[in-house]
């Protein structure tokens, strides 16, 4: 079974950046979908970046120009470059992973905590 786990979470400034990572462990990376979600308080989870196996790329409006989502399947891992950010920015930031080329979403990590001040 596929495993994930997010690390580079943190408190930061306005304007300031972060560099998620997913280091996923199991299955074979390389045929995997992988993406990036986050859950404000209060609000619903969103999807925010999507990676799929053959590389194509997709940000919601709310990331897009700000955040880079990449992934290097040698060390079968996904990042999340986060720059200019902003308070309504803050949340959990969540990496998941889909089977092969299937776009549901099976596996998640446990979430890492980002939060911008003003």
């Amino acid at each position: 079974q596929v495993q994930v786990a997010e690390s580079g979470g943190g408190s930061v400034q306005a304007g300031g950046s972060l560099r998620l990572s997913c280091v996923a462990s199991g299955g074979v990376f390389s045929i995997n979908n992988m993406g990036w979600f986050r859950q404000a308080p209060g609000a619903r989870r969103e999807e925010i970046a999507v990676i799929s196996s053959s590389g194509i790329i997709n940000y919601s409006n709310a990331v897009k120009g700000r955040f880079t989502i990449s992934r290097d399947n040698d060390k079968k891992a996904a990042y999340l470059q986060m720059n200019s950010l902003k308070p309504e920015d803050t949340g959990v930031y969540y990496c998941a992973s889909t089977r092969g080329s299937s776009w549901t979403w099976d596996y998640w990590g446990q979430g890492t905590q980002v939060t911008v001040s003003s």
